[in-house]
């Protein structure tokens, strides 16, 4: 029979690739003998972590790109289906949150700026639109293809403090669902969209919300652990089984779906 889970050949595009998240799971796709287009702003960090892939034996390439610009993606789309003739499947990892767009302890929804709200919004959610609307053509022209969305712990329940961040996610798991009934209606069923649900991880976007300056943990990292059942922050490398589940065969008759995985956060009341 045959394996569900083999999605080796299989072409990548993963924006937000040389993030803390994206090189995580570029390295393990690249493990797993998929073809990696790495998309990110940060050419330096791009560039080394093609040379890592490459150095293991795997295949990747790295494009500049910028997730609000629909220019540049047409751009990096061309170069994509040039050296490889197809795009199989998008991973929208790109995103992030800013100071203004977070509520200090101090301060209420009056304090809010208004303009780094909306650069969050920008980043996280038309950064995800955009990308799926540039590379999506692209698998309609097949009508084949998987989108994994990311969204958050804040999108199902409204978390304190980062309500820009959560109003991006919120509308993300929105667009995900709608997304996949129009793909698979409009073009064809196997065109799938989920979203991934990540819990608690320390990345570059919230470590200063998480850590204090000597490394020890803010009072909101400790509650946030005091309500996580399995008691600690995710590694990156523990999202990776559920992306290879929702790229993969295995997960087939999948689609609109958010895959939690937080070690309980959500389900945990008290």
């Amino acid at each position: 029979m045959k394996n569900l889970f083999d999605f080796s050949g299989t072409i990548v595009v993963v924006t937000g690739g040389a993030g803390i998240l994206g090189r995580s799971i570029c390295l393990y796709l690249a493990e797993q003998g998929a073809k990696v287009a790495v998309l990110d702003r940060d050419e330096k960090a791009g560039e080394e972590l093609v040379s890592d892939i490459r150095s293991k034996g795997g295949e990747a390439v790295f494009f500049v790109t910028d997730v609000l610009n629909r220019e540049v993606l047409e751009r990096n789309r061309a170069d994509i289906l040039a050296k490889y003739g197809c795009i199989d499947v998008l991973l929208n990892a790109a995103g992030g949150n800013m100071g203004g767009a977070t509520i200090a302890p101090d301060k209420s929804f009056l304090d809010l700026e208004i303009d780094a709200f909306r650069k969050v919004v920008d980043l996280n959610l038309f950064g995800t639109v955009l990308p799926t609307t540039v590379f999506g053509e692209a698998m309609t022209a097949r009508k084949k293809g998987v989108i994994v969305n990311f969204c958050s712990e804040s999108a199902l329940r409204p978390l304190t403090r980062v309500v820009g961040y959560g109003a991006a996610k919120a509308a993300i798991a929105n667009y995900t669902k709608y997304m996949a009934a129009e793909l698979a209606t409009k073009f064809s069923p196997e065109m799938r969209v989920n979203a991934i649900v990540p819990g608690f991880l320390l990345t570059n976007q919230n470590r200063a919300l998480l850590t204090n300056p000597d490394g020890s943990y803010t009072d909101r990292a400790k509650t946030i652990i005091a309500h996580t059942p399995a008691g600690r922050f995710a590694e990156p490398e523990e999202l990776l089984g559920t992306i290879h589940y929702l790229i993969s065969d295995a997960s087939s008759f999948v689609t609109g779906a958010l895959a939690v995985v937080d070690g309980g956060f959500d389900a945990f009341s008290i």
